[in-house]
């Protein structure tokens, strides 16, 4: 599989390497052996994260077999464990691991400065590659959520009501971004 972050020159990793590593607060990704590290969330980051969370497994309470979680991981040995702040997937079995997961619907990203080009450029394209259906990318400061699709233009953008459909059913969310942005600004 090939992803755009080959280009960069860095020091190559493996998750075996990083699950080894001391918890420091910090959230380290491989994206194809690279390392990315972003700092501990911010509170804003955190709500409209858990936000998006509650409003997704409420909508998807009919469907056991579907979940979410926040956050989310995308393990592809030996190279690749991306954590979306938000993932939701389709169960394989009642006791699974990250690895396991072949099916996953939907990826949330909530964007912050340090994480706005990675998320753009590197973990959304990744994601569509890793055969996630729909990647939000979510400005809390812009209020506006951007949509990638499989077989679509990227970053759609989302100001007002967001529609959403798990593959396989005919059941959508609307969900209305003023919900997920409510009070971040007081």
């Amino acid at each position: 599989m090939s992803m755009p972050i080959r280009s960069i020159a860095a020091p190559r990793y493996t998750v075996d390497e990083i699950e080894s590593w001391p918890d420091d607060g910090n959230r380290y990704e491989l994206l194809d052996g690279v390392l990315l590290v972003t700092p501990s969330p911010n509170p804003t980051h955190q709500l409209v994260a858990t936000e998006i969370a509650r409003i997704l497994s409420e909508f998807l309470d009919p469907w056991p077999q579907l979940r979410v979680a926040a956050p989310g991981a995308i393990i592809v040995r030996p190279k690749t464990e991306l954590q979306p702040d938000v993932l939701v997937f389709r169960r394989p079995a009642p006791q699974f691991k990250w690895e396991d997961l072949r099916h996953h619907l939907l990826a949330v990203e909530v964007m912050s400065r340090s994480t706005r080009v990675f998320d753009r450029d590197y973990k959304r394209p990744a994601y569509l590659a890793l055969g996630v259906e729909e990647v939000w990318r979510v400005d809390s400061d812009e209020k506006v959520v951007y949509v990638s699709r499989v077989g679509t233009a990227p970053d759609l953008p989302c100001r007002d009501v967001l529609r959403w459909s798990p593959s396989r059913s005919d059941a959508t969310l609307a969900l209305r971004l003023a919900r997920i942005f409510r009070g971040i600004d007081e």
